[in-house]
């Protein structure tokens, strides 16, 4: 029986989108092209949401790989990326409704150390039972063993978890951790429907 609801944070209560800092930041299409490769998909992307780095640092880390005519753009685009991190339409009615009917209600998010500037722009994080951000532990969704110290953290069985993402790698690593699971595809009523089985 699923007592508890274990939600990823980007694209599933947060909208992640780098688009929009890249569209306000900078001026033409290869320029947009150059920082999204190099920043969002770059290797400190991971190295932020593992803890290995802070925020704050990546930009002097990614710069080297940047044309200097770029350079406006990359730092604006790494030091406020976070504009793009709104809630998604329906993301804190479905919360509410989760913590109305009485399950418990937990954050397991791969996410850099700026997740406590951006993310209580959704809840507070008091309203959460649990709230656990890969960086402050060292490791990353896919591997088991995030899982696993997330279950031991907060003392809960995995067969009484519903794990929600729209990583199919991250359902895939909940799944053997032994917790129950669903990939979410924008719909709440899914997730809902899914928790009373």
């Amino acid at each position: 029986m699923i007592k508890n609801v274990v939600l990823d944070m980007g694209n599933v209560l947060l909208d992640f989108d780098p688009n929009v800092s890249l569209n306000k930041f900078c001026s033409s299409d290869e320029e947009k092209e150059c920082i999204r490769k190099e920043l969002f998909k770059g290797p400190e992307w991971k190295l932020g949401d593992k803890g290995d780095i802070k925020d704050k640092d990546r930009f002097d880390l990614v710069k080297v790989r940047v044309p200097e005519k770029y350079h406006e753009a990359l730092r604006n685009c790494a030091d406020k990326w976070t504009i793009c991190m709104n809630p998604l339409s329906g993301a804190k009615e479905f919360c509410e409704k989760v913590k109305e009917e009485g399950y418990g209600i937990y954050v397991l998010s791969n996410a850099s150390d700026a997740f406590y500037e951006y993310f209580p722009r959704l809840l507070p994080l008091d309203f959460f039972d649990g709230v656990f951000v890969s960086s402050d532990y060292k490791m990353l969704k896919p591997n088991v063993e995030i899982y696993k110290t997330f279950l031991n953290k907060y003392d809960l069985k995995a067969d009484e978890c519903l794990f929600v993402d729209d990583m199919e790698e991250n359902v895939l690593g909940a799944q053997k951790a032994g917790m129950n699971t669903i990939r979410f595809k924008g719909d709440y009523e899914e997730v809902l429907s899914r928790m009373k089985k």
